[in-house]
Parts: structure tokens; sequence; C-alpha cells
């Protein structure tokens, strides 16, 4: 567990708005660290303050309980891995073969989980520990995940949404007993196998218009 490094005081002090971003994102670290170890039931609010190093009364100024810090703690996994796969896609547009760009972006996907494993079993395994509210706002990051999905294949209707939509539920159901489990070789292979499947897809024209052979694009 690495220890967080307290915060200047005095003259040195950062404004205040600083100091609660900071705060937050020690406490929603905490929260899924914690989490990784013992699970939604057996983490308290008293353990996640010790590894953030952060008081109690400043917990309750940024969050009015564990689960709210918890769905906090579940956006914030949702902007590290934007920022993962941002990165891995580049800012070249929709240029490029799209099947190339999802494996890309793919790619980011299982590297931040590797990289922020206890916040990748928090949205995948403690969310449902968490209860029907953590759940429904699961869904709308799997919304956001939706459109990235579509802008990365360049979807432009209706079917090739629905596709999208399938292919984040299936990602998330073959992902999801693997990080239970704490097969990270096991996610590992899942790789190739939603590559192999989104070229079919592809080829097969499901995405919708512009999406298969060439004789058969709209």
């Amino acid at each position: 567990m690495s220890t967080p490094r307290r915060l200047p005081r005095g003259r040195n002090a950062l404004p205040l708005e600083e100091v609660a971003r900071l705060q937050r994102e020690r406490l929603c670290r905490a929260m899924a660290e914690a989490m990784a170890e013992e699970g939604y039931a057996g983490t308290s609010v008293e353990d996640v303050l010790k590894r953030a190093r952060v008081s109690r009364l400043s917990f309750y100024r940024l969050f009015d309980s564990k689960l709210d810090c918890f769905t906090a703690s579940l956006d914030r996994a949702n902007e590290l891995l934007l920022g993962w796969i941002t990165d891995a896609i580049g800012t070249s547009g929709t240029g490029g073969d799209p099947v190339e760009r999802y494996e890309r972006a793919l790619g980011a996907y299982f590297d931040m989980i590797e990289a922020e494993w206890a916040y990748a079993r928090l949205c995948m395994v403690e969310v449902y520990a968490a209860g029907p509210g953590a759940v429904s706002h699961r869904s709308g990051i799997h919304e956001a995940m939706v459109a990235l999905h579509a802008e990365v294949l360049g979807v432009t209707d209706e079917q090739g949404l629905l596709a999208c939509h399938m292919l984040v539920a299936a990602t998330v159901a073959l992902t999801t007993p693997l990080a239970a489990e704490n097969d990270r070789e096991g996610l590992r292979s899942v790789g190739p196998q939603l590559v192999a499947y989104v070229r079919s897809l592809w080829n097969a024209g499901v995405f919708g218009a512009g999406t298969g052979p060439v004789s058969q694009r709209v």
C-alpha cells in the first residue's frame, strides 16, 4: 500500500479547492485499495481514512457515506480508463482502420486493469456487493463506454450503436469472472478473442452503415 504524502500547511498551503480535490482522489484510491483486500462488506470508513490519511471530518465534507465515496471511486476509475484509451488511440480523429483503433483501445483497457488493479476490481466485482444503487451508477458509466466504442469504430446509426451496446456487455461478461478470481493472465487472453470477433462483426456489416465488405457499404 502506498503512503499518501501530507498536504502542505501554513504559508505554503494549497487553495481549499485543490486540497479538496487531492483529498477526494486519495479517498477514492484508498477505497479501491481497501476493497481489493477486504471486499465491500469488510471495508469501513475508518479503514479508508487510515489508508488515505484524511480526517473523518474531511471525509464527511466530501461524501455523505461510504456508498457515496464508492460511487465517486467508480467515476474516478472511469476517468482513468478514458485517459488510458485516449492516449492509446491518439488525437488523430477517426482516420485509419476502425478495428485497428479498437484493438489499440482494448489494449489500453487491459493495460489500465493491470496498472490499476484495485480500481478494476472495484468496478467489476465489488460494485455488486455495494448494492443496486452502485450497479445503477455503473450503468451510466457503461453508456459512456458505448459512446466511446461508437466513436472508435465510426458508428453512425442505430444498428451500429446496438452492436456497441452488445460489445460492451460481452466485454464485461468475459472479464468480470476473471477479475473476481484475480486471474490476470486469463484477462489478457480475452483481448485477441474480442478483436477477432469484432473484425468478423465488422466484415459482416453488423456495425451498420459504412461497415462490411466494400461492395456492400452504403
